[in-house]
């Protein structure tokens, strides 16, 4: 599953801070080698270069 920009997410990484937090996708860069990666935004930072799968969509309540 691929994001788009201002999707929300939740993180999973347990080397960062922001391990669990849900966040926004702010960009969406394409590696060389033609994956996806991602910056999340957080209410306290970002992280940058996030692979796809430590990704989950959060899906809306609307």
């Amino acid at each position: 599953m691929s994001f788009e920009k201002e999707d929300t997410v939740t993180f999973h990484d347990k080397h960062s801070d922001y391990d669990g937090e849900t966040g926004t996708i702010t960009q969406v860069m394409e590696t060389m080698f033609g994956e996806a990666t991602y910056t999340v935004s957080f209410e306290d930072g970002q992280e940058t270069g996030v692979p796809e799968d430590a990704l989950d969509l959060v899906e809306s309540e609307e």
